[in-house]
């Protein structure tokens, strides 16, 4: 028997442990790190959207979903910290002339921005 075979109907490797052909539910194509806000989802989809979840294991794109979440998640966030700094005018200046009003403005925009970021991908 062959070490490893590929099912054309479903699209699933399998590889021969013992006497029993076993699917490879981790792709060996992409191993992405995943970030905080994808480890987020991840939660999120495992107790919410359970059958989701077990598709995308199944089907070997649960890494790459998770990368494209947390990289779309990362890029919104940043973004809105830029914009936010910007239209509150927190600046380099405040920054040197009253770092105590600085981190207490810049940790009520990134509390926003993080609720923003986890309404609209993370939970969603």
């Amino acid at each position: 028997m062959t070490e490893f075979i590929s099912d054309k109907n479903n699209g699933l490797d399998y590889t021969l442990v013992g006497e029993v052909y076993l699917p490879n539910l981790i792709s060996t194509e992409t191993n992405y790190e995943i970030g905080m806000w994808g480890q987020r989802h991840l939660r999120y989809i495992k107790q919410h959207r359970k059958v989701f979840y077990t598709s995308l294991l199944t089907n070997c794109k649960l890494n790459t979903y998770l990368h494209d979440v947390d990289v779309r998640a990362t890029e919104m966030y940043d973004s809105l910290v830029k914009q936010l700094k910007e239209q509150q005018g927190i600046t380099e200046q405040l920054k040197a002339d009253n770092q105590m009003e600085w981190v207490a403005r810049m940790n009520n925009i990134r509390s926003r921005a993080t609720e923003i970021v986890n309404h609209d991908i993370i939970y969603n």
